[in-house]
């Protein structure tokens, strides 16, 4: 998938703190989903499939990754 992150609107979590350590998203026009660091928005983005977007969102929900 080839899109340029700089092009999009990018957002942060409504559960965000407001500080500066965040992850910020973009549903790109393409059907992508990016994420990037917020305190880096140059420094690149990871862009991942609306499938491989859902599996890890669904990971999340269901506490897969909870390392307690």
């Amino acid at each position: 998938m080839n899109v340029d992150p700089s092009r999009e609107r990018w957002f942060k979590s409504s559960h965000s703190s407001g500080g500066q350590d965040c992850v910020e998203v973009a549903f790109f026009e393409s059907g992508g989903v990016g994420v990037r660091d917020s305190k880096n928005p140059g420094g690149g983005a990871l862009v991942f499939t609306p499938s491989e977007w859902d599996t890890f969102t669904a990971g999340v929900v269901s506490e897969e990754f909870d390392r307690s």
